[in-house]
Order: structure tokens, then C-alpha cells, then sequence
């Protein structure tokens, strides 16, 4: 079965049902991925310790944010 014909498939439910497989199929894109976590964790790690052996300078949230 091809994506078009899924998609005739799912326009026949109800509404009701539309919205459950839509909900379903949002929620199956947000799951959390164990591999990207594990490389911005240890991307933060690397951060942090640069900035506590000063080889990394910190910016303030006023800064950071500042228009111009």
C-alpha cells in the first residue's frame, strides 16, 4: 500500500479516529533519541569543563539577548 492510498485509508475514519492516529504518529516523531542525547551530553560535559579551566569565556543572558 502507498503513501496515497494510506492517506484515502485514513480520511475514511471519523474524526475521532483521524485525531487518535495523528496524535499517535506526532508523538512516534518526539520520542527521545538515546544516541543524540548521548552526544549533547557529552558535548555539554566538554563544555563545561573547558569553561571551569578558562579555556571557554562565559556571556551573560543580558548579553546574549542584547538587540543590535
Amino acid at each position: 500500500m502507498g503513501r496515497k492510498d494510506r492517506l484515502a485509508e485514513a480520511m475514511k475514519l471519523k474524526p475521532e479516529e483521524r485525531f487518535t492516529l495523528v496524535e499517535g504518529l506526532i508523538k512516534s516523531l518526539d520520542e527521545p533519541d538515546k544516541k543524540l542525547d548521548e552526544i549533547w551530553a557529552k558535548e555539554a560535559e566538554t563544555r563545561l569543563k573547558a569553561y571551569r579551566d578558562v579555556k571557554l569565556k562565559g556571556v551573560s543572558m543580558e548579553e546574549m539577548f542584547k538587540e543590535g
